[in-house]
C-alpha cells in the first residue's frame, strides 16, 4: 500500500463514519516506532506507523486511522481532542477505533540504555538515561566526581 491508496481509504473511512470529508493528508512515515499514528495539530495532517499494515492487517490499519480521525475532527470542530475528553473517548468507541496501537517489532519498550555511575566519595550509585563528563559535574550529596561504572543496553 502506498500513500495515495492509503490516502483514499482515508477519505471513505471519513465519510462513512464520521459524515465529515477529510480535506488534508495522510502519509505513511518510517520514523515512527512506539506509536500507531500521529495528528498535528499545525497544519492537519495525519502520519502513520506503516507497521501498522505490514506487520498486522488491514483491519487494525482501520482502527489506527480511525483513531486519528477523531483526533481530526473534534480538533475540527473545536472541541477537545485529547485522548482524555470524554468526547474523545465517546467518538472512539462509536466508530470502532482502537485506544492503543499494538507494539510493533521495531517499538523499543523499556529497552532504554542506561548508564551508570558511583560517586568517588560517598559510594552512591546512580542510573541515567545520558551520558555525563564526569570531570564536570559533582554529586550533590558529598561534592566528589562520578567514575563510570557500566553501561546497560
Amino acid at each position: 500500500m502506498n500513500n495515495q491508496e492509503l490516502q483514499k481509504l482515508t477519505e471513505q473511512w471519513s465519510v462513512e463514519y464520521f459524515h465529515r470529508p477529510f480535506v488534508h493528508q495522510i502519509f505513511f512515515n518510517r520514523r515512527l516506532r512506539t506509536t500507531g499514528g500521529r495528528y498535528h495539530l499545525a497544519d492537519g495532517h495525519i502520519d502513520i506507523n506503516p507497521l501498522m499494515y505490514t506487520e498486522f492487517d488491514l483491519e487494525n490499519l482501520k482502527r489506527v486511522v480511525l483513531h486519528e480521525l477523531c483526533h481530526y475532527h473534534l480538533h475540527q470542530t473545536g472541541q477537545d481532542y485529547r485522548h482524555r475528553s470524554v468526547a474523545f473517548r465517546t467518538l472512539l468507541a462509536q466508530v470502532g477505533g482502537s485506544r492503543y496501537a499494538p507494539p510493533t517489532s521495531r517499538a523499543r519498550r523499556n529497552n532504554k540504555r542506561r548508564w551508570r555511575y558511583q560517586c568517588t566519595g560517598c559510594g552512591v550509585v546512580i542510573a541515567r538515561q545520558r551520558r555525563f563528563n564526569t570531570q564536570r559535574y559533582v554529586c550533590r550529596r558529598c561534592g566528589h566526581h562520578f567514575k563510570l561504572l557500566s553501561q546497560r543496553n
